[in-house]
């Protein structure tokens, strides 16, 4: 996949305040708020910034964590892991494999069949309805 290399200065200008502090300033919004967290359409969650497919509506479940939770990625380049030990503890953030904007974390906590639970920014994603 060709990454897509932007300065912060053109990023700022294509994404939204909420957007540009989740996606390049590593940012959280609060568990509840998010506009996809409630979504049950079928279709394909895609990065805000760049359009990246990453999930499948079909591979995300309730968590009950307060973000929109999907057990897989829609192909192993879709995303990209990086350790991440903000706020005292280690944990490994998700990120674009095409930009690199921050998505969320993943954790192994997750149904079955991966058992791990990609917790997303409703911020960081865009959907696409399937026809």
């Amino acid at each position: 996949m060709e990454k897509i290399n932007k300065s912060e200065e053109e990023w700022r200008k294509e994404l939204s305040d909420e957007q540009y502090h989740i996606l390049r300033e590593k940012g959280t919004e609060r568990p509840w708020t998010g506009a996809l967290l409630e979504n049950k359409e079928k279709g394909i969650y895609e990065c805000a910034a760049c359009g990246n497919a990453l999930y499948s509506s079909e591979t995300k479940y309730e968590s009950g964590s307060g973000w929109p939770s999907f057990y897989d990625p829609i192909s192993a380049d879709a995303v990209d892991f990086e350790t991440d030990k903000s706020f005292g503890m280690t944990r490994t953030e998700v990120k674009c494999g095409k930009c690199g904007g921050h998505l969320g974390h993943i954790f192994p906590d997750g149904p079955e069949p991966s058992g791990q639970r990609y917790c997303m920014n409703s911020g960081a994603l865009s959907f696409k309805k399937k026809d």
